[in-house]
């Protein structure tokens, strides 16, 4: 059974153009790829036909992956997110407690997630502590070397 995942617009957009990419582009090339290989004589052989198997093989795994994640995909309506708490799509702003950093993230599925951007998957371990958590509350974050406390400041939509 495959779970559902949250996306933004944005997020599945991206999602859709590289399947059609897949599809539409890698796909005909990967059977061209094949085609010419084979044309190059015995198969037993031809590496450079196993080569090509193999990469066609990735590419409809890909294309298998991208199209189970649309499906079980659910665009959130970030105008109708409750501010209250953290929760998927959330703009945080967090302070460290033990440097006194302060750090603004936006919590998204994994497949949106770009820590240049600020934004974080709500898998990781930082958004895992957020989740549900409010603002004035102390979040407690397991990572490998111990654990890091951040204190919510502020949560919005954007």
């Amino acid at each position: 059974m495959s779970k559902v995942s949250y996306y933004t617009e944005e997020g599945i957009k991206k999602l859709r153009l590289e399947l059609e990419q897949l599809k539409s582009v890698e796909r005909p090339k990967a059977s061209q790829a094949i085609a010419e290989a084979r044309d190059k004589g015995d198969l037993s052989e031809n590496a450079e036909y196993d080569a090509a198997k193999e990469a066609q093989g990735l590419l409809e795994m890909r294309i298998s992956k991208l199209e189970e994640t649309l499906a079980n995909a659910r665009v959130i309506d970030e105008s109708q997110l409750d501010t209250s708490k953290v929760l998927v799509l959330s703009k945080v702003k967090i302070k460290n407690q033990t440097n006194g950093m302060e750090m603004n993230y936006k919590l998204v599925a994994e497949s949106e997630a770009d820590l240049k951007t600020g934004k974080i998957s709500v898998n990781s371990p930082i958004g895992k502590g957020l989740l549900g958590k409010s603002v004035g509350e102390i979040a407690e974050v397991n990572v490998p070397n111990g654990t890091l406390k951040f204190k919510i400041l502020e949560i919005s939509r954007d």
